[in-house]
């Protein structure tokens, strides 16, 4: 991941001006620690922060055509660059960069090239020769972006609210699948896939064809010139992801550089599930593995540092970002600049265990939708921003682009949980890879119950959380959240806690707008709190709050008291 920072119209063009974007580019460093550019036109700078993963030597940003009339700044990786430079062979490329082609497609198609791109990515480019510019971000947001407003009237674009919080007068999270257009003046959605419109679809499931189109995911994210390794929870999607790359990764570029044998990372409390499963994962794969332990005080300790970085007071959000944080230092150390890991496979399949009470296959197929479009607000910015906190780049598969579409085409019946026909969440991917022959994982792996991350690192994790919280805000302090907190009101002590953090940080009412609100249980969406009536009395994201669903659910509902975990059949 890289950082990128772009303003233009400012009024002042003063060297204090110049010093001042370097000043707050510097504080995106964190996520490209390996080289810093910027370019100065007239009122417009675009500033970059590199980590460099493809081509280190040469790849310095910002970007340029050949006359230097077009300038980009990217944060990301285009994973059909060769393609496309095939199909741009007559122009002159100055790097070997993946990022470079953006410029020159640019050059051949004008505004309408994004959807060419496969790839995560935010960028700006700007137009010299008519002073015009465009921004745009991936089609579900696995690359972070904000845009704001200058009282001068000037147009800021940031991979990170802290670039840009302080100088502008109101600025947002830059919706994903978008683009701006300053000739245009607005921005307008270049990302139309079907699923878009939550129509429920009607393709038959043909598991093999999940399958593939989950490997070729999996096998163009292994493009990189850097060390690199997989993030292994232990759970299906982490260990799909590891099973993967490591069957495919003796036959790849990457192989030849950093050697055949796949490094693996996990991180939990001591005894904890993920642990303990992501090491029988790794032993049957026969990765490198690397095991990382924390203590809930140390996680508590981070917790100030991780508000910063990720930019969130949502519960559930930090409580998984602190450990990936933790780990994403470990990692680094170890010389590692890139992971692969298995977000979005739960909002694709509907893996989450409040989805066993989904009643029909249309509100399935809706929530689901509803769930991908969300991805930028919550497990998109955990996974990029907790890794970027320490310049290690985390890269995705079940978002590729070709895969969503593939997943979210199929009959969501068959999505569906249905213990009748031994179908538990996510069984259609499970199944897709439960081959006898030449088996990808462990059965007992493969049908492992879904743990939420924040859940699977430890369930004490979660406990002591709230109990941290519970001595820091009195009961008085949440009486009074409305009027204290009139948007987005926490209503547990935990909630409150992050909030007064974030508040320190970010405390501009924009800020506090860019963060999503409304009840949730076990992760849902507002919309599907409304499939149970119990869980309305049980106001927790983590997984275990899926009553009389996961097997280790809480005993009673939870109110600002930790409950006890119990363990119990599935049901």
């Amino acid at each position: 991941m890289c950082g990128i920072l772009a303003v233009f119209g400012c009024i002042d063009n003063s060297q204090a001006k110049r010093s001042r974007i370097i000043e707050l580019s510097r504080r995106l460093r964190h996520r490209g620690p390996d080289w810093s550019g910027l370019h100065y036109h007239g009122d417009c700078y675009l500033a970059h922060q590199r980590l460099a993963i493809v081509d280190p030597t040469s790849g310095d940003q910002p970007l340029y055509n050949e006359d230097k009339t077009v300038v980009v700044t990217v944060n990301g990786e285009i994973y059909n660059h060769k393609q496309l430079r095939e199909q741009l062979k007559n122009h002159q490329f100055r790097t070997g960069s993946d990022c470079e082609v953006i410029a020159h497609l640019y050059e051949e198609h004008g505004e309408e090239f994004v959807d060419m791109l496969d790839g995560m990515f935010s960028f700006v480019l700007l137009d010299t020769r008519d002073k015009s510019f465009i921004a745009a971000r991936d089609a579900v947001g696995v690359t972070p972006l904000y845009m704001g407003w200058g009282l001068d009237g000037s147009i800021w674009f940031a991979s990170e609210m802290k670039a840009l919080s302080d100088d502008c007068e109101r600025f947002i999270s830059f919706p994903p699948g978008h683009i701006y257009s300053s000739k245009q003046g607005g921005v307008r959605r270049w990302y139309n896939p079907p699923w878009y419109s939550e129509q429920i679809p009607s393709n038959p499931y043909d598991p093999l064809v999940l399958r593939k189109a989950f490997e070729k995911a999996v096998v163009k994210r292994l493009m990189t010139d850097v060390p690199f390794g997989v993030l292994l929870s232990g759970g299906l999607d982490s260990s799909l992801v590891a099973a993967v790359a490591s069957r495919y990764l003796a036959d790849s570029e990457a192989a030849c550089q950093w050697g055949s044998q796949l490094h693996s990372f996990c991180i939990g409390l001591e005894g904890s599930p993920d642990l303990k499963a992501a090491r029988e994962v790794a032993d049957y794969l026969g990765t490198r593995h690397h095991e990382f332990h924390f203590t809930v005080q140390e996680g508590i300790d981070a917790l100030e540092e991780v508000i910063y970085h990720i930019e969130t007071y949502d519960v559930t959000t930090i409580r998984a970002s602190t450990p990936m944080f933790l780990m994403s230092r470990k990692i680094k150390s170890l010389g590692v600049k890139m992971v692969i890991s298995g977000e979005g496979s739960d909002e694709i399949f509907g893996g989450y265990l409040y989805f066993h009470k989904a009643p029909n296959k249309e509100e399935f197929h809706q929530e689901t939708c509803r769930k991908i479009k969300a991805l930028h607000l919550y497990d998109c910015l955990r996974a990029n921003k907790s890794t970027s906190a320490w310049g290690v780049e985390a890269r995705v598969p079940f978002l590729d682009k070709e895969f969503i579409n593939t997943a979210m085409s199929i009959d969501p019946e068959w999505k569906m949980v249905r213990p009748d026909l031994g179908r538990i969440e996510k069984w259609i991917l499970r199944n897709a890879f439960d081959d006898d022959k030449q088996p990808y994982l462990p059965k007992h792996i493969l049908y492992r119950q879904k743990e939420q991350f924040s859940d699977g690192v430890g369930y004490s994790w979660i406990d002591g959380l709230r109990d941290h919280a519970n001595k820091q805000v009195t009961d008085a302090m949440l009486a009074n959240s409305s009027f204290v907190y009139p948007e987005n009101t926490p209503t547990t002590k935990e909630a409150y806690y992050y909030r007064t953090i974030f508040e320190k940080f970010f405390p501009k009412n924009a800020a506090r707008a860019t963060v999503p609100g409304g009840p949730s249980v076990a992760c849902s969406t507002a919309k599907a709190v409304e499939w149970d009536a119990a869980w309305s009395k049980n106001p927790d994201p983590s997984g275990r709050a899926a009553l009389g669903v996961h097997a280790a659910a809480y005993e009673e509902a939870v109110d600002t008291k930790p409950a006890n975990p119990v363990n119990g059949p599935l049901q």
